[in-house]
């Protein structure tokens, strides 16, 4: 948790932001069984109401009074049977002092406040919530059919949100750093102990249990495979394999829940074959393009165009694609190789924000996510500003059934040598990220180093 002033700050700069009236309804999140009702999965509070209340605990709810101003927090403090099972809690009232708000009310009061403030003719802004337990609670506080809870959610609202939470504050960089670090950690020891014959579940739990050890959890469930063409392959039961590549995409999330996200590719066996050092080169370089070409005032489109046109020119040298290269990634057949967009942002979501809806997020009035496969894939377009936190993540993947099926139908054939890639239907697929800061003047790697990424160190570390 910060300081309270950090938290009223951005409530405060959030209601002077909205020009709204009525009242802002934030929704934390609420336990969920795992296999029976007090076996609960791992808690993690919503990342909206801990950007603006700060409070790591299940079954609260807030309200921000747009004309009035007064700020509640709703919520329960424990009784004796809590804490026989907990120990003693903070009073809410205290909680709630440590982040600014001076009126706190139990939860059962949230729906009366609701109605009453609905019985005026009040507007109740509410962000689309994507968990049930939220949908249930907003269907009976609102009366808003199921069907319409998404379309119903508040458009100022998530903008305003938007716009506060996408530009990092010192603090946020700092834990954002601190989960690089940890990010590193766990991919530096699996590069290390990566061994043919391993299984590659133990790599995973090994990645797993420095993410814990150090901070709250894996920022997401890691991708770890060997058939990295599938883009998230969650499956590890494979043998690490001589001549086969392993794509390890993974963070860690800090204490206080600020995620990072990287990826590296390596060979299973700790040495790259000429044919994978081709391929390897060419996402390498893209990757490094994007780095140096992301700075304020430039789209995240253009860096991605940018870096497909190099993927696209290194397969034509290559002599997997042909013709101009331009007119390839206008027409989009490099997505034959790279399906997926060069990056998307980070913050206290590993894809922050886009439980408030990608369109909001990556795009805005002036960029427009393209209908393009491909480029449809992008989750960030917009103009980069400074304090954006995004991933910088190229890749290069043989996905057989999706070469098939463009061959079959005659998708792109003017720039695709169809004839030549049969032979590396088995190849699998090279990915590699890194986490970007966008600085005053153009841009940085997050984290004290960045993990091995040239062929060279990559071998070198393995084979140490």
């Amino acid at each position: 948790m910060f300081s309270k002033d950090v938290y009223s700050v951005r409530r405060s700069a959030l209601k002077s932001s909205l020009g709204e009236k009525g009242v802002l309804l934030f929704l934390g999140n609420s336990e969920a069984g795992y296999n029976y009702i007090s076996n609960t999965y791992r808690f993690r509070q919503d990342s909206s109401f801990l950007y603006f209340f700060g409070l790591d605990e299940p079954d609260l709810a807030a309200v921000i009074d747009l004309e009035s101003g007064e700020e509640i927090v709703f919520g329960n403090d424990v009784d004796i049977d809590d804490i026989i099972w907990m120990g003693p809690q903070p009073a809410l009232k205290d909680k709630c002092h440590k982040i600014g708000v001076s009126t706190s009310k139990p939860l059962a009061e949230l729906a009366n406040y609701i109605s009453a403030q609905q019985s005026k003719g009040r507007k109740i802004h509410y962000l689309p919530p994507y968990r049930y337990h939220n949908k249930i609670l907003l269907n009976r506080l609102l009366n808003v059919g199921f069907d319409e809870i998404a379309a119903q959610a508040s458009v100022p609202f998530v903008k305003g949100v938007v716009a506060l939470r996408e530009i990092k504050e010192q603090v946020e960089i700092a834990e954002m750093e601190i989960a690089a670090n940890i990010g590193y950690m766990m991919h530096y020891t699996a590069m290390k102990m990566a061994k043919l014959g391993m299984v590659e579940q133990e790599l995973v739990g090994i990645m797993e249990g420095i993410s814990i050890s150090h901070g709250h959890m894996p920022s997401f469930p890691i991708i770890l495979s060997q058939n990295g063409e599938t883009l998230h392959n969650h499956m590890h039961h494979q043998i690490l394999t001589d001549g086969r590549l392993l794509v390890i995409d993974a963070g860690a999330e800090s204490n206080s829940h600020y995620a990072s996200d990287f990826t590296r590719t390596l060979p299973s066996s700790g040495k790259f074959t000429e044919r994978q050092k081709e391929i390897y080169t060419i996402v390498s370089e893209a990757n490094n393009l994007a780095l140096d070409l992301i700075k304020p005032g430039i789209s995240y489109r253009e860096v991605h165009l940018a870096s497909c046109r190099l993927i696209a020119q290194g397969l034509i040298n290559i002599g997997l694609m042909k013709g101009d290269v331009d007119e390839a990634v206008a027409a989009g057949a490099h997505a034959l190789f790279m399906p997926h967009g060069l990056g998307h942002q980070i913050g206290l979501d590993v894809h922050d924000m886009e439980d408030l809806g990608e369109k909001y997020v990556g795009y805005d009035d002036k960029f427009i996510r393209s209908t393009q496969f491909g480029l449809a894939s992008l989750r960030m377009g917009k103009m980069l500003k400074p304090g954006h936190v995004i991933t910088d993540e190229p890749g290069i993947y043989f996905i057989p059934a999706l070469i098939e099926k463009w061959k079959k139908e005659g998708i792109n054939r003017e720039f695709i040598c169809f004839d030549k890639l049969e032979s590396y239907y088995d190849f699998g697929g090279i990915r590699l990220e890194d986490d970007v800061l966008v600085t005053e003047t153009g841009s940085r790697l997050l984290g004290s180093k960045r993990l091995p990424i040239t062929v060279k160190d990559v071998e070198e570390e393995m084979r140490g």
